[in-house]
């Protein structure tokens, strides 16, 4: 047996004889034993296991569950919890407060109450939430409750198998992710307890307070308040999927707080299930993941689909439409934002002008740089300032003076003074407000996409997702762009690369390449920040939607066939 076998064995040994957990701790007894008999798919396994750590960034942690460091698992989660309790200490003058919040995932309230213990045993006021509940009600309560930090266990809407530890700050930016350098000092304190050894050590306690209701209670009226139901619609036909989530039973609170009939349910998919039994794929943007919703919405003649996403941070809405297949069709991230950036606009516009211009406060939008530019147009077509950030919530919820905020990957940000992050659940309620709204008028959400249209320009935008096993994949195709950058993509010439791994002009530094062509088509290509992808996003404006959706069909040929040419 090598040196490195051994060495890798005794750190599977010393991993084993701190794990409390009964069924991690036989998964790795029984894969030591193969190990130390020379099984090489054994020693495979075992390497990748602890060849590294699961990275605790800005995102926190996420991973497959399983044992070692390179999975999530209860070890893993106590040497987090821990650590960042060390540097709410270090950081915060007297006792820090924070609040526990989980889904209905795989362990995510072990996790949790792993966490709570962990905290009150160091010394922290800890608040875990009552029940599983949303993301968005987490990051409510760290604001609501005026509390230091916040940990939301949860992989969104990653693989079944998958779980993570989101978290988030107090102060100024109360309810927001972190940013760079906390992830850092944070990883740095969660190492230190990693070396120390057992985290068996670890001091716990169960002297944690568990939340009222009345915390659900306040999340559920302030979001019913971002958009209460009109007078005449209470015969309007939608229909709604948790996504085997944890969103309905808020959502549904809050859709009867706000006056709106209640939707249509799929019921196979309406309470938790964490093997997510009738997706393969339990995010609404992949392929067939909506497809139950499709035909419950056929069944009752819906006029359109709320979806969110297992945790309920994300909202997908989908409209009757004769030319796809099926009928149904989702609209893209970008549809959904540039029409509640528009909502969010003409209510700036409105309570200005009730004030006239006396003291009415300043207020931006804000989107990542790779969603829609037709954002920046509805800020310029209603005199608001405009902010275009690096991708993620925790830069979009930092946008001076935000009114509104969304990235395509179908986050939105609609009620920044209570909720400073992504929210599927007060976006799904502002998007009830518009869908109301519009058939009042006697029209519908594609109709009010066509007026979007003809007052700011059509844009059209499009993705080319590449999923790889191999993560030196994506990091050779990085490379090899930047070192033999296209001169074009098809025939749209490139006339500005920005390359944002190089940060000089103040903003944060990402590893993003954003190609300008000639027609005024934008073309950003990056990695992928929670999966295995490479993402490249086009987004093209025209004279007519026709003429823009055109524009991104031949950008993408063109990507797809550079990619081929790049291997």
């Amino acid at each position: 047996m090598s040196t490195a076998t051994e060495e890798r064995l005794a750190q599977a040994r010393a991993w084993l004889r701190q794990d409390p957990d009964a069924e991690t701790r036989d998964e790795l007894a029984g894969l030591i034993t193969r190990a130390a008999a020379g099984e090489a798919a054994a020693l495979a396994d075992l390497d990748d296991r602890f060849c590294t750590r699961l990275a605790f960034g800005t995102a926190g942690l996420r991973g497959a569950l399983g044992a070692g460091s390179n999975r999530m698992n209860r070890v893993l989660v106590a040497q987090a919890a821990a650590g960042f309790a060390g540097y709410l200490l270090q950081r915060v003058s007297g006792t820090p407060t924070v609040v526990v919040g989980y889904d209905g995932r795989r362990n995510s309230r072990r996790f949790a109450l792993d966490s709570a213990e962990l905290f009150a045993g160091a010394g922290l006021r800890t608040i875990l939430l009552p029940r599983l509940l949303p993301t968005p009600v987490l990051a409510f309560a760290v604001r609501h409750l005026g509390a230091d930090a916040g940990v939301m266990v949860t992989a969104s809407h990653n693989p079944p198998n998958d779980n993570g530890y989101k978290v988030y700050l107090g102060g100024a930016d109360a309810g927001s992710q972190i940013v760079s350098p906390a992830d850092a000092d944070i990883a740095g304190h969660i190492q230190r307890v990693a070396d120390a050894g057992d985290v068996g050590l670890l001091p716990r306690s169960t002297a944690y307070e568990i939340a009222g209701e009345e915390l659900v209670d306040a999340y559920v009226a302030a979001t019913a308040a971002v958009a209460p139901a009109p007078f005449g619609v209470q015969e309007m036909r939608w229909v709604y999927t948790a996504m085997h989530g944890v969103g309905w039973e808020t959502f549904s609170r809050v859709v009867k707080s706000a006056g709106y009939p209640a939707p249509r349910v799929v019921d196979e998919q309406r309470d938790p299930d964490p093997a997510f039994r009738t997706v393969s794929f339990p995010n609404p943007e992949e392929p067939g993941a909506m497809d139950l919703a499709f035909a419950r919405a056929r069944a009752v003649d819906a006029e359109f689909i709320i979806a969110n996403d297992p945790d309920a941070d994300r909202l997908a809405v989908a409209v009757p439409d004769a030319g796809a297949d099926g009928g149904w069709r989702r609209l893209t991230g970008n549809e959904v934002g540039l029409l509640l950036g528009w909502r969010a606009a003409k209510a700036v516009k409105s309570a200005r002008a009730e004030q006239d211009g006396q003291g009415a406060p300043g207020a931006s939008l804000a989107c990542s740089l790779v969603s829609s530019p037709g954002l920046a147009a509805v800020a310029a077509a209603y005199g608001l300032d405009f902010h275009e950030t690096l991708t993620g919530f925790k830069w979009i919820s930092r946008a001076p003076e935000i009114a509104f905020g969304f990235e395509e990957a179908l986050g939105y940000l609609v009620n920044p003074q209570t909720v400073r992050d992504k929210d599927g659940i007060s976006a799904a309620v502002a998007m009830l407000g518009l869908a109301a709204d519009a058939r009042v008028r006697g029209t519908t959400i594609t109709g009010l996409l066509d007026e979007l249209g003809a007052e700011i320009g059509h844009f059209a935008s499009g993705q080319v997702s590449v999923r790889v096993d191999d993560l030196s994949i994506i990091a050779g195709t990085m490379t090899s762009l930047r070192a033999q950058p296209p001169a074009s993509f098809g025939a749209r010439a490139i006339t500005v690369v920005d390359d944002l791994s190089r940060s000089d002009s103040g903003r944060p530094a990402g590893d993003v390449l954003r190609y300008a062509l000639t027609d005024g088509s934008r073309v950003v290509v990056r990695p992928s920040g929670t999966e295995p992808k490479l993402k490249i996003y086009l987004d093209a404006r025209g004279a007519t939607a026709a003429e823009a959706k055109a524009a991104v069909a031949e950008l993408e040929a063109a990507v797809r066939e550079l990619l081929a040419e790049r291997g």
